[in-house]
């Protein structure tokens, strides 16, 4: 299954970042700590290009720590670049922010040259909450679900510090199925765009394998490293009672319990993917994604051929 969920007002987002961003000084990215690759819009990467960036990995409390300093290590490594991790609702590590921002824009600063950010991130991923933390006010609206900001908001965070934030804004494809996954499972995707089941199987099949004792203790299991994905999950919905007519488990009620554990890091601090891992899934989906694409300019070449909107190609002169 091929995960999308790109609505109408994100186009609008996309149009809005790129005018914005000609007269932005440090665009600040929030990232899902847990799937800081998944959850690192490639459409952004392409409007900000050139731009400072502070990356800021929020919601590092349900992370995995270890996990968490090998992104930290990675991002930091990158030029122009800076990152940090925190959770979004407590002042004090947010407020690392301002001076991270002076930090990559030095010449900015005072009445006369403002420090101008922008703020941008995937659906859910706290930067409502960041602003409301930093603000010490409600100043953006905040929710569990994904695209809860809708309009551009300018925000003064000090005298010469202008902070634009942003509604969520996801990429019209996914070519990395894993990313599809793996956004599905912590909320960046309306669930209307995604089946529980199979996303909670894929949940299980990778925590199965780099979380086995969580689980267990979790859900009150023993060597769910050797059941398949189908039998971890309904064992999980016979622990809760996740149970139909013929005490049949439930598999709907099962995922949903798998993932809402997940988000709610019920099951312990756990990552989806470390940089190594990310790497080569998408090197795998670029790798697809090509072969894609050739498939299709063959189908157009002989749609354009058939209607004769170009000639057919002559036939190579016989020796």
């Amino acid at each position: 299954m091929a995960i999308q969920w790109f609505p109408g007002h994100m186009h609008l987002t996309k149009k809005a970042i790129g005018e914005r961003i000609k007269n932005i000084d440090v665009v600040v990215e929030l990232l899902d700590a847990r799937l800081p690759g998944s959850s690192a819009n490639p459409m952004l990467s392409e409007l900000i290009a050139g731009k400072p960036t502070l990356k800021v990995l929020n919601k590092q409390d349900l992370a995995d720590p270890a996990c968490t300093a090998l992104w930290l290590a990675h991002y930091n490594a990158q030029p122009d670049t800076r990152a940090l991790g925190l959770d979004a609702s407590v002042a004090t590590p947010a407020k690392a922010l301002l001076p991270a921002c002076f930090a990559l824009a030095p010449n900015r600063g005072g009445m006369v040259k403002p420090m101008r950010v922008l703020i941008c991130g995937i659906p859910n991923v706290g930067k409502s909450t960041l602003i409301n933390t930093l603000t010490g006010k409600r100043a953006a609206k905040t929710g569990d679900e994904a695209g809860i900001t809708k309009l551009e908001q300018r925000i003064s965070l000090a005298d010469d510090f202008y902070l634009y934030d942003t509604p969520g804004v996801l990429w019209p494809r996914i070519i990395v199925a894993k990313s599809g996954y793996n956004l599905a499972a912590s909320g960046a995707i309306g669930r209307n765009a995604f089946n529980e089941e199979e996303v909670a199987l894929e949940l299980l099949d990778y925590l199965k394998t780099h979380y086995a004792a969580q689980l267990e203790a979790r859900f009150k299991l023993d060597a769910v490293a050797a059941l398949s994905d189908e039998d971890l999950l309904e064992a999980i919905g016979r622990k809760r009672g996740a149970l139909q007519g013929g005490k049949r488990v439930n598999l709907q009620k099962a995922a949903e319990i798998v993932i809402y554990d997940f988000r709610a890091a019920a099951i312990g601090c756990v990552s989806l993917e470390t940089p190594e891992e990310f790497a080569q899934w998408l090197a795998a989906g670029k790798k697809l994604d090509a072969q894609r694409q050739l498939k299709k300019d063959a189908i157009e070449l002989d749609r354009m051929i058939r209607f004769k909107k170009i000639p057919r190609p002559a036939k190579p002169a016989a020796d």
